[in-house]
C-alpha cells in the first residue's frame, strides 16, 4: 500500500513540474491588431504623436507603410491615415520620439536608411503633428544643409543640457555620426563641435543616467568598438577603453538599461550579433560583464527588451533574434538570469527585427509588439502575460519642464523589498524606443513604497505611494 502511495505521488509530483514548466508565459493577442498581412517592418516606438492622450505603437516600413497603432474599442486600429506618415517611397528601419522643439509635445524621427552603408538617396524626416497637419521639418529650406545622408541603423533622444531641449543621436553606418538639435527655429548638426562626429559600423544607441547625473550615451558599434560618453555640463567625454565596456572584437545589436542587480542603479545589457551576450555591471572604476551561460550564448539578435511582463517584481529581458527562436529570462536576486520557456513569442521561424512594450490598453499589464521582416515579409505579432491580471502594479509617467515625456529620466522605487531603477526610455537599443513609463511589478509581501525621479538635469523628486496598480503622473517643477 505505502510502495502504490509513493509510486502515485512521484507521477503526480512529475506531471505537476512539467505542467509548470510547460505553463505558457505569454498568450499571443496577434488577433487583436487590424490586420496580419505580410510586411517588412523594423524599429517600433512608443508615444502620443497624434495628441490624443493615448500612446500609440509607431511601426516602420521598409517599402511598407509606416503605422500608428492604439488601443481603441477592445482591439489594435490604425490611428493616422497620412500619406507623409505613411512614407511607402523610403525605406524606415529607425524609430525615436521626442520633444525637440519644447512645445510639450514628441516629435518623430524616422530614419531612412537605402542602402547598406555610406551614403543613401533618401534624407530621414522629422515628423511633427501641428494644427491638425503632418509636416516634415528637415523638408523646410531652412533645414536643407543638414539632412543626414548617410546609411544609418538607430536614434536616441539626448536632453544633454537638461533643460528639456532635446537633441537626437543618430548612428550612422560609414559615415559621421549626427547630433541634431532644434535651435533658433532651425535643426543643426551638432556632432562635430561636441565631439561626437566618429564614423564606425553604428548599430545601437542608448541614453540615460548611466554615469553621471546628467544623460550619457553609450553606442554599441560593428566592426569597431562601442562608444560611452559621460556628460559634463551638455559636453562630451569619450570613455569605452577607459571603462573596459570597448569590447572591440564584437558586433553590437540591441541594448537597453537595466537595474541587474536591484540596488538603484542602472547597469548595460548588450547583445552581440553571434557573439557573446553581454551583462555590464559598473564596479568601483570600470564595468565587469556578469553575463553566463543561457544567457550570453550568442544569437542573432536585435532587440533586447527589460520589462516586468508579469507583474511579480523581477524584471525579464526579453531576446528577439532574427531566424532562430527567441528567449526571456528572468532577472532574480544578485543579477541571475534565469530563462523561461516560451511557447507563444518563440517564434521559431520568426525574423524579428524590432520590438516594443507599453500598456497600449491601459490593464496594467505590458503588451510585447514583434516586427519582423529584413529577409522576408511577416505579420507583426502581439503577446501578453494573462497569469498577471490579478496582480498589483505601479506605473510612473514623468512629465518634463515643457509638458513632455521626460525621455532620460530615472525612476527609482524603494521598499521594504527592493531599491530597483528604471529609465525612462530614450531609445532602446537596436532601432526602437519603449513607452515613457517606468512600469512595476509588485513582490509578494512588499510594503513602505516610495520613488525618487531623478531629472534629465540632476534634480530629485521623492514621493511617498499609497496606492498600488495606478498610474502617477509626476510634473517637473520649473
Amino acid at each position: 500500500m505505502r510502495k502504490t502511495l509513493i509510486f502515485y505521488l512521484t507521477i503526480f509530483i512529475y506531471y505537476t513540474i512539467n505542467s509548470m514548466a510547460n505553463e505558457n508565459f505569454f498568450t499571443d493577442i496577434s488577433n487583436l491588431l487590424p490586420d496580419q498581412d505580410d510586411r517588412l517592418s523594423y524599429g517600433v516606438a512608443v508615444t502620443d504623436f497624434n495628441r490624443d492622450g493615448k500612446d500609440e505603437f509607431i511601426v516602420t516600413g521598409f517599402g511598407y507603410e509606416n503605422l500608428s497603432l492604439s488601443f481603441e474599442n477592445g482591439k489594435i486600429t490604425k490611428t493616422i491615415n497620412n500619406k507623409l506618415f505613411a512614407d511607402k517611397t523610403r525605406s524606415t528601419i529607425g524609430v525615436a520620439a521626442c520633444d525637440l522643439n519644447q512645445d510639450g509635445y514628441e516629435e518623430i524621427y524616422f530614419l531612412n536608411t537605402d542602402t547598406y552603408s555610406g551614403q543613401k538617396q533618401y534624407s530621414d524626416r522629422l515628423l511633427n503633428f501641428n494644427e491638425e497637419k503632418i509636416e516634415d521639418i528637415f523638408e523646410k529650406e531652412i533645414n536643407q544643409n543638414d539632412l543626414n545622408l548617410t546609411a544609418g541603423r538607430s536614434v536616441v533622444c539626448v536632453d544633454r543640457d537638461g533643460k528639456g531641449n532635446y537633441g537626437i543621436y543618430v548612428a550612422n553606418y560609414g559615415g559621421p555620426t549626427r547630433f541634431y538639435e532644434f535651435l533658433e527655429n532651425r535643426i543643426v548638426d551638432l556632432a562635430t563641435s561636441l565631439g561626437l562626429d566618429k564614423i564606425t559600423g553604428g548599430r545601437s544607441v542608448i541614453a540615460g543616467h548611466i554615469l553621471s547625473d546628467q544623460i550619457d550615451i553609450f553606442a554599441a558599434n560593428e566592426r569597431g568598438p562601442n562608444f560611452l560618453y559621460k556628460n559634463s555640463k551638455g559636453s562630451f567625454t569619450e570613455l569605452a577603453e577607459t571603462l573596459k565596456i570597448q569590447d572591440t572584437y564584437q558586433n553590437g545589436r540591441g541594448t537597453t538599461l537595466s537595474d541587474v542587480l536591484y540596488r538603484g542603479r542602472l547597469d548595460i545589457i548588450n547583445g552581440n550579433w553571434q557573439g557573446d551576450h553581454r551583462v555590464y555591471v559598473y564596479d568601483k572604476d570600470k564595468y565587469m560583464d556578469i553575463a553566463t551561460p543561457p544567457f550570453s550564448i550568442p544569437s542573432k539578435i536585435r532587440t533586447v527588451i527589460s520589462a516586468d511582463f508579469d507583474n511579480d517584481g523581477y524584471d525579464e529581458v526579453f531576446i528577439n533574434n532574427i531566424g532562430e527562436p527567441n528567449k526571456l529570462f528572468k532577472i532574480t536576486e544578485y543579477g541571475n538570469f534565469e530563462e523561461i520557456s516560451l511557447e507563444a513569442a518563440l517564434e521559431k521561424n520568426g525574423l524579428g527585427t524590432g520590438a516594443a512594450v507599453a500598456d497600449i490598453d491601459n490593464d496594467g499589464i505590458l503588451e510585447l509588439l514583434i516586427a519582423h521582416g529584413e529577409s522576408g515579409p511577416q505579420p507583426l505579432s502581439l503577446f501578453k502575460n494573462q497569469s498577471s491580471a490579478n496582480r498589483n502594479f505601479l506605473r510612473v509617467r514623468p512629465i518634463n519642464v515643457n509638458g513632455a515625456p521626460a525621455r532620460g529620466a530615472t525612476v527609482t522605487l524603494f521598499s521594504n523589498l527592493r531599491t530597483h531603477s528604471k529609465t525612462i526610455d530614450a531609445g532602446s537599443g537596436y532601432l526602437c524606443q519603449m513607452e515613457p513609463v517606468a512600469h512595476y511589478g509588485i513582490r509578494d509581501n512588499e510594503s513602505d513604497f516610495k520613488i525618487e525621479i531623478k531629472w534629465t538635469n540632476g534634480d530629485v523628486k521623492t514621493l511617498v505611494i499609497d496606492n498600488l496598480s495606478e498610474t502617477i503622473v509626476v510634473q517637473q517643477e520649473i
